[in-house]
């Protein structure tokens, strides 16, 4: 299958273009940069220049490919609303593209207040709508498109999709330990993500691209809530640092912009993801990733 993807160099977009490949399937990714395009070329990537912004683009490789794979996101979380409008319009401009086709349309979301008080399953609706909400409530937008004829299935992350190299949530947590001589959690640390090794993300697009009837909610988590003590203990260990408790006033003076992401509780599960895909994570645990090493380098 010819496969367009957004976000082709990006952390979990290039381990999907390398599953993709390895399954046989031809690729076409969207290059910002120089050194994007040129890291996909070496991979045999098709590639199309141009960014979030570039609509025209992204209509092109939509309506050039026999699926669509969308995992960029502009990630401004000092302009959030920028980020949210840009991911809407591309999502919108997808849906109109494809729309009538019965072709694929898989694209990233996230966890983030899915559910309250328990953990999210794949059951449970994302409460934005609109594009003023969290990501331009792009999920609730590309599944509207199903109801005109687009094989929309919606890839839930979760919020850390560790692995060496990476330079995500857990790196930024990481840095702010080293930035102020100790390694953090917040409150009394009970507080939990949900986790998932990069190269099982990645097979699970695959399999989704695959498999996934439209309409489709898919979790891509592998444990189900790793507290955030147990975070800060294992990059305790691996950056030689004190660990200790952050009063719940100073979490966002002590962590930053990360701070109000690491306060929240995001458990979820994948059993209704796994049963239906056949798929069973067997990377690496987070806190595995990190004795390892993956986040001591600054």
């Amino acid at each position: 299958m010819h496969v367009f993807v957004t976000g082709a160099s990006g952390w979990i977009g290039s381990a999907v273009v390398d599953d993709l490949l390895a399954a046989g399937h031809e690729v076409t990714g969207l290059a910002r940069s120089d050194a994007s395009a040129a890291a996909l070329e070496v991979k045999g990537v098709r590639v199309r220049r141009g960014d979030l912004d570039d609509l025209g683009g992204i209509r092109a490789g939509a309506d050039d490919a026999e699926a669509v794979i969308h995992l960029a996101n502009k990630h401004d979380f000092a302009n959030p609303a920028n980020s949210n409008a840009a991911e809407r319009a591309a999502v919108q401009t997808i849906g109109d593209t494809l729309a009538g086709s019965g072709r694929r349309f898989l694209l990233a979301s996230g966890l983030m207040t899915v559910a309250q008080g328990r953990p999210a399953t794949e059951a449970d609706a994302s409460p934005f709508h609109g594009p003023d909400t969290p990501r331009g409530g792009s999920e609730n937008l590309a599944l509207e498109f199903v109801e005109r004829d687009v094989h929309t299935v919606s890839l839930r992350f979760a919020p850390t999709v560790h692995g060496m190299g990476d330079h995500g949530f857990v790196a930024v947590i990481a840095a702010a330990a080293r930035d102020k001589g100790v390694s953090g959690y917040p409150g009394d640390g009970t507080t939990g993500w949900a986790a998932v090794h990069r190269t099982d993300a990645a097979r699970m697009v695959t399999l989704a691209l695959a498999k996934a009837p439209a309409g489709t909610r898919l979790h891509a988590v592998a444990e189900t809530s790793v507290p955030t003590r147990a975070i800060a203990e294992a990059l305790g260990r691996a950056l030689e640092l004190p660990v200790a408790a952050v009063d719940p006033d100073r979490v966002q003076e002590h962590f930053g912009w990360m701070g109000m992401f690491f306060a929240r509780d995001l458990p979820a599960t994948s059993a209704a993801t796994r049963e239906l895909l056949g798929w069973e994570p067997s990377g690496p645990t987070l806190i595995e990733d990190i004795d390892a090493g993956a986040y001591s380098k600054s």
